[in-house]
């Protein structure tokens, strides 16, 4: 049976919700060839469902606010949610335009191609987070993620601003935000892609360089996630390296997710930024050892001992 979501959550995810189109592929295509895929699946995604997903998994009680289609993949998104106990009151049915959808392919190595069709997501307003302001002012962290619009994550910072909610920001793919929304990031969390994305011409070669120079920009701490090699941790005055949970990867879709996701959960749990991304490196590393984003995510019992996932 689902778990009865409440109406007190821990962490407030806002953000996309994608119905997942996933081929596996022996190695991707180049441009202009056709290659064969061995399976199809369908499944639930989005960068926003996907961390409001793997936090409940966890044991978080997390609610999703975004806005989904009139359709069977809105069906399939909002059912998933639920079953694993998130609460959805704040994610919206739009009739004006399709559920959003990610069409994915997972070559034998794990790594992943993603093409992203926003739908529904690019219908997500600052009018929603004006009426999901009680849901983010009685939250202890919110986490924020890109693929809706800028001025509705531009609103939802100064929502949980002004709440006194903890921001986590995960500024993925890269788009030039305020620097109001960037003072409130504690963290923001990229990649070592988007952090080069970021800094520009002055991104320095070294990760903890990176780190250190992406509170330059303004926010609050850090975190750079750096694949197999782990994560760097910056706060003000230290740095710290996280190293990866050693792994066999099979599908590195949405592991980025589930990083951000555990966290904002352990940010809200008391835990200090390094030890947040240690426990965010575990997960991590459950998820690549299986297929698909939302269906890789574990539960709390899996990740007790890395060894176990």
């Amino acid at each position: 049976m689902p778990r009865a979501a409440t109406t007190a959550p821990e962490l407030v995810v806002v953000g996309s919700l994608n119905a997942d189109l996933t081929a596996r592929v022996r190695r991707h295509p180049a441009p202009g060839e056709t290659v064969r895929g061995d399976a199809l699946t369908v499944s639930g995604g989005g960068k926003g469902a996907n961390q409001a997903v793997a936090a409940a998994r966890l044991g978080a009680r997390t609610a999703m606010v975004g806005r989904v289609g009139a359709d069977a993949h809105g069906d399939m998104l909002l059912e998933a949610l639920r079953a694993d106990g998130v609460d959805t009151a704040r994610t919206l049915r739009d009739p004006g335009a399709p559920t959003g959808t990610a069409l994915i392919t997972v070559a034998d190595s794990g790594e992943n191609n993603i093409i992203v069709c926003a739908g529904a997501n690019e219908r997500l307003s600052p009018n929603d987070i004006e009426a999901a302001k009680p849901v983010i002012g009685a939250a202890r962290v919110v986490s924020l993620v890109l693929e809706v619009p800028v001025a509705t994550v531009v609103a939802a910072a100064r929502a949980a601003g002004e709440a006194g909610t903890r921001v986590v920001l995960n500024l993925s793919p890269v788009v030039e935000l305020p620097p109001e929304v960037l003072a409130l990031a504690d963290p923001l969390v990229v990649n070592e892609h988007e952090a080069r994305q970021l800094l520009a011409a002055g991104a320095p070669d070294d990760d903890r360089a990176i780190a250190t120079a992406l509170l330059a920009l303004g926010a609050r701490s850090a975190v750079v996630t750096l694949g197999e090699r782990g994560a760097v941790v910056a706060v003000p005055g230290r740095v710290e390296h996280v190293p990866a949970v050693p792994t066999d990867a099979v599908d590195t879709t949405g592991a980025g997710d589930a990083f951000a996701a555990t966290a904002a959960w352990r940010l809200g749990r008391g835990d200090a930024l390094p030890d947040a991304a240690r426990w965010a490196s575990r997960v991590s590393a459950c998820c690549v050892r299986k297929p698909g984003a939302q269906p890789s995510y574990p539960t709390l019992d899996a990740v007790a001992e890395a060894v176990r996932c």
